[in-house]
């Protein structure tokens, strides 16, 4: 096969890998997160504490993270038909490309938030702040480095993910691989495709390393910042009081 031959093929084939992975992290990252978050919360000691719900969402968690994403993708062919319309393409391996990656960014999720230091949590409680403000000021903020690694991880497990739903029809450079490089013998497409994913996953690794340590060096973690910002809000306030006497 030329050169010419192979280059629409992977075109194409990186196009609808870029679709399943984008679409898929967006849905992850938008339910592990307050996901990852309620772990947190729920926990003993946590703003929410509510040690049954810990342990039900816990548990979902473990499931879903515990099966193999070929039996989970297998096992969600109904739910996918009834969403997509079909079992087969790149629309429909986003489906089980997203709830299998939801557990994984959620666990993850946990893990940067537990990171957290526990003062700043306690000086907004101090200041009258409620479980929103603590994550909004706190959590979330504090933890953006690990949390923006913990991303660059998701990403890069979904584009394995998507390698293998591309072995059941979900299109891709899985589907590429599998289909001419090894049923078809083009060993040097194969060869290419597995290049083109090293190259790939190279290059977001890198750009989540280096945006996570950008944001580390700003003082995105364990520096004063929320509790400061919380304290000069809190100054005009007690300058009119003074005012005022």
């Amino acid at each position: 096969m030329t050169w010419s031959e192979m280059q629409p093929l992977l075109s194409q084939a990186c196009t609808e890998t870029f679709q399943m992975v984008l679409w898929s992290t967006l849905i992850a990252v938008a339910a592990g997160l307050p996901l990852g978050l309620l772990l947190v919360l729920t926990d003993r000691g946590g703003q929410l504490q509510n040690v049954i719900a810990n342990k039900v969402i816990g548990q979902i968690v473990n499931v879903g993270r515990s099966m193999p994403f070929i039996i989970l993708m297998v096992a969600l062919m109904s739910f996918t038909r009834w969403v997509t319309g079909t079992t087969i393409g790149t629309t429909a391996a986003i489906v089980p490309l997203a709830i299998g990656g939801i557990p994984f960014f959620a666990r993850l999720v946990e893990t940067a938030v537990r990171e957290v230091d526990g003062g700043l949590v306690e000086a907004v409680q101090s200041m009258g702040g409620n479980s929103w403000t603590i994550v909004r000021k706190v959590l979330v903020p504090e933890a953006l480095p690990s949390l923006i690694a913990s991303t660059t991880t998701t990403v890069i497990a979904l584009i394995g993910y998507s390698a293998m739903a591309g072995t059941v029809g979900g299109g891709g450079l899985g589907d590429l691989a599998v289909r001419y490089g090894y049923q078809r013998f083009e060993t040097q497409l194969m060869w290419i495709t597995v290049a083109i994913l090293a190259v790939v996953i190279s290059l977001i690794q890198f750009a989540g390393d280096f945006t996570a340590r950008s944001l580390h060096s700003r003082g995105g973690r364990s520096g004063p910042a929320p509790k400061l910002r919380l304290l000069k809000a809190k100054e005009p306030a007690a300058a009119d009081v003074g005012k005022v006497a």
